[in-house]
């Protein structure tokens, strides 16, 4: 189970893989929530919001204290992605709001700008997560890693 969550390859330039990380501490600077990116090849045989949530389960991400945790899922070869929140950023935001987050991220995606998609997509979500789930001085803790996950 663990080979899954190794780098293999590189799926964009370690440019954009610094981008999304940056934006990932960005993100969670303000906030008590938690954003992860999961990047992979390929999503045979399941949607990619089903593969979204599976993989948002397999890294344990409902365990954080506010149920506040979000992951970006992306798979490069089969031009697919999903955006999964946890029941307490979800109750807040609703379905419409990751639609649009999604959408934008196509538009850079559409244009070949991964990176820039993917950075953009993690600060939105770092926004909202700041207007509902804001930062605690003495309570908050980096609950997940913020580097990506590379699948297969």
């Amino acid at each position: 189970m663990f080979s899954l969550f190794r780098k293999k390859k590189q799926f964009f330039p370690e440019e954009d893989t610094r981008l999304i990380v940056k934006a990932i501490r960005q993100a969670e600077k303000s906030t008590s929530g938690e954003v992860r990116v999961f990047v992979e090849s390929r999503c045979s045989w399941m949607d990619a919001m089903d593969r979204a949530a599976e993989i948002f389960y397999t890294l344990k991400m409902e365990k954080t204290e506010q149920r506040n945790a979000v992951i970006v899922y992306v798979a490069m070869k089969d031009r697919q992605l999903a955006v999964f929140g946890d029941e307490g950023i979800h109750q807040k935001v609703g379905t419409e709001w990751w639609n649009n987050v999604v959408a934008e991220m196509l538009r850079n995606f559409n244009s070949s700008h991964y990176g820039k998609g993917i950075a953009e997509c993690v600060i939105q979500i770092g926004d909202a997560l700041k207007a509902h789930f804001p930062y605690e001085r003495e309570s908050d803790k980096n609950e997940l890693p913020d580097e990506i996950v590379f699948g297969r």
